[in-house]
């Protein structure tokens, strides 16, 4: 089996990413998830299976969108905003990510709701140059 770099890790979990929550594309994000997928997180059922449950009776309107990604050995972890979600606030997140053989195969999150310009004590976004609108 290959071994994968941290930069090869990270940008496929990028395109992982984009595949499942922007373009929706559930047959071909099966490549990037491992059958036996390992899910942390409170808000997302069990498994692959769980996650693309989710995807699929989500909103339409549910977009990813990364500020920054890291890399290190199999970890990558991602600081992204989840839009669109029918929520009263968008979610920035961090997503933590491990991968075996260029396969995701556990994930971990931490999640909060993005604060307006009035919710933010310390005057700036939580994610990008703006806060939402």
């Amino acid at each position: 089996m290959p071994a994968f770099t941290p930069t090869q890790n990270k940008a496929l979990v990028l395109e992982a990413f984009q595949t499942l929550f922007n373009r929706k594309d559930l047959a071909a994000a099966e490549r990037y998830w491992s059958p036996v997928y390992i899910q942390h997180s409170a808000h997302v059922p069990a498994g692959r299976e769980g996650l693309f449950g989710l995807v699929a009776s989500g909103p339409e309107t549910l977009r990813y969108e990364n500020q920054r990604a890291v890399a290190e050995g199999d970890y990558v972890m991602l600081h992204g905003r989840f839009s669109g979600l029918g929520l009263s606030a968008n979610w920035v997140v961090v997503d933590i990510l491990r991968l075996e053989n260029g396969v995701m195969v556990e994930h971990w999150d931490v999640i909060q709701d993005e604060a307006t310009r009035q919710g933010s004590a310390g005057g700036h976004p939580m994610f990008g140059e703006r806060f939402p609108d």
